[in-house]
């Protein structure tokens, strides 16, 4: 992985929870992204973060991905239907 990086950090309350920041060296470090499920297990040594997946993409995220020349074509190639407003 590289050079160990560190951050002294405190646990702050959160709601009815805990929280710790993770700051931006460390989650670059790590590859941690903002909605990067992850899965938290409390081991002998404290507490460990394991990459749990791929982030779900949002609507606009998506929306942006879509290319009809690679995605089959038009979205609606069959024309209006009912009372669409354009």
């Amino acid at each position: 992985m590289g050079a160990i990086i560190t951050a002294n950090q405190t646990i702050q309350e959160w709601g009815n929870g805990l929280a710790v920041r993770i700051t931006a060296p460390v989650a670059k470090a790590a590859r941690f992204t903002v909605g990067l499920p992850v899965t938290v297990e409390v081991v002998e040594e404290g507490i460990l973060l394991r990459v749990a997946g791929q982030p779900k993409l949002t609507l606009a995220q998506k929306l942006k991905a879509f290319d009809p020349a690679i995605h089959c074509g038009e979205v609606m190639a069959s024309g209006t239907v009912g009372a669409e407003v354009f």
